[in-house]
């Protein structure tokens, strides 16, 4: 995607927890569900105030859904009833708002959270039930399988969490009341409106509840958190029942985040990032990470700059990118910022959540559990 600038649950959740880094949207997601049974839950009550406010009051949302059925081709009565029935979210529109103060991120901290015994374990026993569906994968797509297996990791623990807000209320909310006060509200507005028209289409043409399904409060869906409009472009059926099921298939979800890959140039056998040290003699930090992420140099002109490559980084083939991932303030206690060689790869990974810290995240979790997945086949 470009990647959508709010793909998936933990996309939605870069937007307010003080540490992440918003890479939104993806994130990530492409076309039928099986007779699909997308995650429901009763365990979440709506407020009085969420029950009243619909969108068939509003305006400018009927006004869009008769644009919507003209354009796709739809029954005009069921998208201004369906969308009409949708629920205004306070708590949407408020875990959207900016930070309120500035923080500097901590590479440190953020891994923490995702790199922990919990989701390791939960890592290698996903590998273990999906072992064949991951091989197939990575044979199709050339997209290795612990990359797969730390995505889904990452997003929701393999399934555990997968959101619990009505997907349908979570996108118009955000079409039609996203905050204001956000610096890209404009452009997000336009997104989510995009959203909103592909998920109905989706759900018109299957003939599917579309009040069934649940996801982030960003509209993200089942296990790899893709929106509606990657789910439209890059999902598959892997499992080769005719319907594609991100909630309840593990290997649908396999083959369609390696899709995903595949789609955002992944490079079968690259790897995804190199060791990186400096020659203060000649360094032009400035020059480095003027491209950020965004992989522009060759090998010669990288080194040319002061970076100091080694071993097989010397033998790289193709462009390079000075990855900068902060430890904290110095100032306040933080310590020095990490840095990598990123490949076209670790780019790749971005284009699933616009976030270098995501991207190593997925990386080191991934190479934890097959770490693990091998310790404990030696040990057996």
């Amino acid at each position: 995607m470009i990647t959508p600038p709010f793909p998936t649950l933990l996309a939605a959740r870069c937007l307010v927890a003080p540490l992440l880094i918003a890479a939104c949207a993806g994130g990530a997601w492409a076309a039928g569900q099986k007779d699909s049974k997308p995650r429901t839950s009763a365990t979440r009550t709506v407020t009085s105030q969420e029950e009243v406010l619909r969108y068939a009051d509003r305006p400018e949302a009927m006004a869009f859904a008769d644009d919507l059925a003209r354009r796709r081709d739809l029954d005009p009565q069921w998208v201004r009833q369906t969308l009409g029935q949708a629920r205004h979210l306070p708590t949407v529109v408020r875990l959207m708002q900016p930070p309120a103060r500035t923080f500097v991120k901590n590479w440190r901290v953020y891994r923490s959270r995702f790199i922990d015994p919990v989701r390791i374990g939960a890592g290698v026993r996903f590998w273990q039930d999906n072992q064949a569906s991951l091989a197939r994968a990575e044979a199709e797509y050339g997209v290795p399988a612990e990359i797969i297996v730390g995505i889904i990791g990452v997003e929701t623990i393999y399934g555990r969490d997968t959101g619990k807000f009505r997907v349908l209320d979570a996108l118009a909310t955000l079409a039609f009341d996203f905050p204001a006060s956000h610096p890209r509200a404009r452009e997000r507005t336009e997104f989510f409106r995009g959203e909103v028209e592909q998920f109905l289409t989706l759900q018109s043409r299957q003939r599917t509840d579309p009040f069934a399904a649940l996801g982030s409060y960003a509209g993200a869906m089942g296990m790899p958190q893709f929106m509606p409009s990657s789910r439209n472009k890059y999902a598959v059926d892997f499992d080769g029942d005719g319907n594609i099921d991100l909630w309840n298939s593990p290997a649908d979800v396999i083959g369609s985040v390696a899709n995903y890959f595949k789609a955002f140039n992944w490079q079968p056998g690259m790897t995804t990032h190199y060791p990186v040290s400096f020659d203060n003699s000649r360094l032009d930090m400035d020059a480095l990470m003027a491209p950020d992420i965004l992989p522009t140099f060759s090998v010669a002109s990288f080194t040319a700059k002061g970076a100091v490559l080694e071993g097989p980084a010397l033998q790289h083939r193709g462009p390079l990118a000075l990855v900068e991932l902060l430890n904290g303030d110095p100032a306040k206690g933080g310590s020095a910022p990490m840095y990598v060689a990123g490949t076209e790869n670790f780019y790749a990974i971005t284009r699933y959540n616009w976030s270098s810290y995501y991207a190593m995240s997925v990386i080191e979790l991934g190479r934890e559990v097959a770490t693990k997945r091998s310790s404990n086949s030696s040990s057996n």
